[in-house]
């Protein structure tokens, strides 16, 4: 397949998603959310991802395969630090499928995003992980990333966010 990315683990190789590849990230994001317990939340639709990924260009996707099989993901997208005056990159979902876990493949993938925000001129490259999530914490400190404890995240949703948007034009 062309535009493959060389990784220096034998028969793993990474490329940039296209419109082609809408399912197959459905399926990695909705075996991602069972493995969080979260699959109840996922409302993703081929249609959704398509519109957003494809059209609007809200957020890229890597594909990770090995032996020409895809075997993880990596869903990101720039945000901005205004203490920085730059573009960041947030990795909102990164996936490896289980049993190819252990072989380095989130390592090799998240270098690369790294890699890709030094390329593009970005500051920092941030994410989330669930609290409970104990074998990621570890595995994240130990490629040098610092938990922000004294930050919460606060989110809008849903019925609230219409009640937010409302209270604009009232």
């Amino acid at each position: 397949m062309e535009n493959m990315i060389d990784t220096k683990l034998d028969n793993f190789k990474l490329r940039f998603a296209n419109e082609k590849d809408v399912p197959l990230i459905l399926q990695f994001i909705k075996e991602l959310a069972d493995y969080e317990k979260l699959l109840h939340e996922v409302v993703a639709t081929e249609e959704i991802l398509m519109d957003s990924l494809f059209k609007q260009k809200s957020a890229e996707v890597v594909i990770g395969e090995y032996e020409n099989k895809p075997v993880s993901f990596a869903l990101f997208f720039h945000n901005f630090s205004t203490f920085l005056g730059r573009s960041g990159i947030y990795l909102e979902d990164l996936y490896v499928k289980p049993e190819m876990r252990g072989k380095g493949i989130g390592k090799i993938m998240l270098s690369f995003l790294g890699k890709l925000a030094i390329q593009r001129g970005c500051g920092r490259l941030e994410w989330w992980c669930l609290d409970w999530n104990k074998s990621s914490i570890e595995f994240y400190k130990n490629m040098g990333a610092i938990p922000m404890d004294e930050w919460t995240v606060y989110r809008v949703c849903d019925e609230a966010l219409v009640n937010l948007a409302n209270g604009y034009d009232s």
